[in-house]
């Protein structure tokens, strides 16, 4: 039975962007060195080039192709390494702060280094209410809810950039007034073509943009016309909110059905839909073609040599999310994969774009090999391995110290504990704001040869995981240091248990990853726990209107003193009180006046009487003494008689 918690739903209500930076890899180098950008360039690792800027496309040169054919279709072609990572992390983590100010609702989802998914639908309902229908044509983005004047003028009757299908959002007032989504899709339209050309004024990268009202729309249909271009997937979208229409898919075999979404994803083939992999396209071709679909044999690289498109799975005679399921079900998968590829292959995603995280959920190292099947060569690739992690963590999981304003005095024992916690939680100026309490050693290991000595395409991995060692987070210790140890206690073990044999492997890929973050604790509360260190830099600021100063105070502003006047003949009015002014008494502390007391008290004044301080006189000496203390004072007299 079909369970409408699995049916994806269509939600044209959002506005989702899709932004890619153009030749991303390629583009950071131009960034360093601007001379290149005219030059044909591709960057390499291993003896592949993994990317070329768009001049190089247009001699010849692809992703994916060995350098040596890259050197013969262009001689003159420009290869900078890329193996080392850091500097497209670093570029990458820049660009998504900056792309963050775009947006109110804090949905910023970056995929990758070069792709970043971005929710604007607040903004954009916002600037729709702010629409004068009377004058679209001179209509005004504002980016800001405080303040009007930040934003840009724009024509709300136009798209910005191509439209698919092209010449389909040329609107009059009347028209704008009763089709929110066309609306809603021409302003997020106009804030992608702004939000494009500041990445080019103020960072220096060119980017393509989709805009549609999911994550799987706008991805595909910026696609479209790239570089440096953006296109927006203009309705009517299909509704399928009842659940029994989504069961027989009625409406999606109708052939007169005027969806552009069916239009537009039709013609992809089946592989080509993100969230579809290769295992789960290969097993829809399959039953599609009703044969195993040919692929292409290569050692690592290889895709499909038959193309199964969208709309051959969607008319396919039985083909429904019920069919789906039993195709790609199984043991390991997804509860309801059916249902949610049966929603991809008909444009539907509800998928939201996650929220901005501090904290990444883990982070992974790996490498692929044509050869690796010695021992000797695992342990060199972990400990390498190992070191970029370890590196990796120490960028993305510490942060700066904040030097806060100590309003303690130097000598005081506050600050001395301040100053030993600080010294002992952490270094000089970095602290972890977080610790992934899991390792993880994944491999992949290569089939053997066929007798046409080619081997099958395979992703099968392996992998084990266990606790990550804490003294990783030593922060005095070098890395090589802790690499070794780490390799040799823990890494080498999960190897040993995931390839018992000594002999006779050959693996295509290592990873090695830590996860299952928790920050650590934050002086604000949102971390787990609290942080003791910050607690004591901060609580002189915090107790300040409380803190009490040892300084000498005239003893006539003790405010409402109460004394015992006790006469000559020992009887006693009671107590009195000595005035003070309002002012004199806002000075006083408590530590004052136990002194003030102990310093003027007469050694002839007895005990205060039983209303003030509950004491009593005893009956044989006559002695005011203290409730508390009567039951001692009486067996004093026991013993003494």
């Amino acid at each position: 039975m079909l369970c409408e918690g699995m049916i994806p739903r269509r939600r044209d209500g959002r506005i989702i962007l899709h932004i890619d930076y153009d030749a991303y890899f390629a583009q950071v180098y131009e960034i360093e060195n601007p001379a290149l950008r005219s030059l044909p360039l591709a960057v390499q690792q291993k003896q592949i080039i993994v990317t070329c800027n768009y001049e190089a496309r247009r001699r010849g040169l692809h992703k994916l192709q060995l350098i040596s054919e890259a050197r013969k279709v262009c001689p003159d072609v420009v290869i900078v390494l890329g193996e080392q990572l850091d500097r497209f992390r670093d570029a990458s983590k820049d660009l998504y702060k900056y792309i963050e100010g775009f947006t109110w609702n804090k949905k910023v989802e970056r995929l990758g280094f070069d792709e970043v998914f971005l929710d604007v639908t607040d903004i954009i309902s916002y600037n729709q209410a702010l629409l004068n229908s009377n004058d679209l044509r001179h209509a005004f983005f504002q980016l800001s809810r405080n303040d009007p004047t930040v934003g840009f003028p724009f024509d709300a009757t136009t798209v910005a950039g191509h439209e698919y299908p092209e010449g389909s959002a040329q609107l009059s007032a009347s028209e704008m007034e009763h089709s929110e989504l066309y609306t809603r899709l021409i302003l997020g339209s106009h804030l992608a073509q702004h939000i494009r050309h500041k990445l080019v004024e103020e960072k220096g990268y060119t980017s393509t943009v989709g805009i549609s009202t999911s994550k799987l729309l706008s991805k595909l249909v910026g696609n479209l016309h790239k570089p440096r271009s953006q296109t927006t997937l203009m309705p009517p979208y299909e509704r399928l909110d009842d659940p029994q229409a989504f069961r027989d898919h009625i409406s999606m075999l109708d052939e007169s059905c005027t969806s552009n979404v069916t239009l537009f994803i039709d013609s992809h083939d089946i592989g080509k839909i993100p969230g579809i992999g290769f295992k789960m396209s290969q097993k829809i071709r399959n039953h599609v073609l009703s044969r195993p679909a040919q692929i292409e044999e290569v050692l690592i690289y290889g895709g499909t040599r038959e193309s199964v498109t969208v709309g051959d799975v969607r008319r396919y005679p039985g083909m429904g999310p019920e069919m789906l399921e039993k195709l790609l079900g199984g043991p390991g998968s997804e509860r309801g994969i059916g249902y949610k590829t049966w929603g991809l292959i008909n444009g539907i995603d509800d998928s939201e774009v996650s929220m901005i995280r501090k904290v990444p959920s883990q982070i992974s190292i790996e490498d692929s090999y044509i050869r690796l099947d010695t021992i000797a060569e695992v342990y060199k690739e972990l400990r390498m391995l190992c070191t970029t992690l370890l590196k990796r963590m120490r960028v993305d999981l510490l942060e700066d110290e904040e030097e806060e304003e100590d309003f303690q005095s130097p000598d005081s024992p506050q600050a001395m504990v301040s100053r030993l916690v600080s010294h002992v939680a952490s270094t000089a100026s970095k602290r972890w704001i977080a610790h992934p309490k899991t390792i993880r050693l994944t491999t992949r290991p290569r089939p053997p040869l066929k007798l046409s000595s080619t081997r099958s395409r395979t992703f099968n991995r392996i992998s084990r995981s266990g606790p990550l060692p804490s003294f990783v987070f030593n922060l005095h210790e070098e890395i090589d240091v802790l690499v070794e140890k780490l390799v040799q206690e823990t890494l080498v073990p999960m190897f040993h248990r995931l390839h018992p044999e000594k002999l006779g492997w050959n693996l295509s890929l290592i990873n090695i990853g830590v996860t299952n973050m928790v920050e650590t604790a934050t002086s604000d509360g949102t971390g787990r726990g609290r942080d003791i260190g910050r607690m004591f830099k901060r609580q002189g600021e915090v107790l300040k209107e409380w803190k009490v100063e040892d300084k000498d105070i005239p003893p006539d502003i003790i405010n409402e003193r109460r004394v015992e006047i006790v006469t000559s003949d020992g009887s006693s009015p009671g107590l009195q009180a000595e005035p003070s002014t309002a002012n004199e008494a806002m000075e006083t502390n408590w530590e004052d006046a136990l002194n003030f007391a102990q310093i003027t008290m007469d050694e002839d004044v007895e005990w205060e009487d039983e209303e003030s301080q509950g004491s009593n006189r005893c009956h044989t000496c006559g002695a005011g003494i203290p409730a508390f203390a009567m039951a001692a004072h009486r067996l004093y007299h026991t013993l003494g008689d």
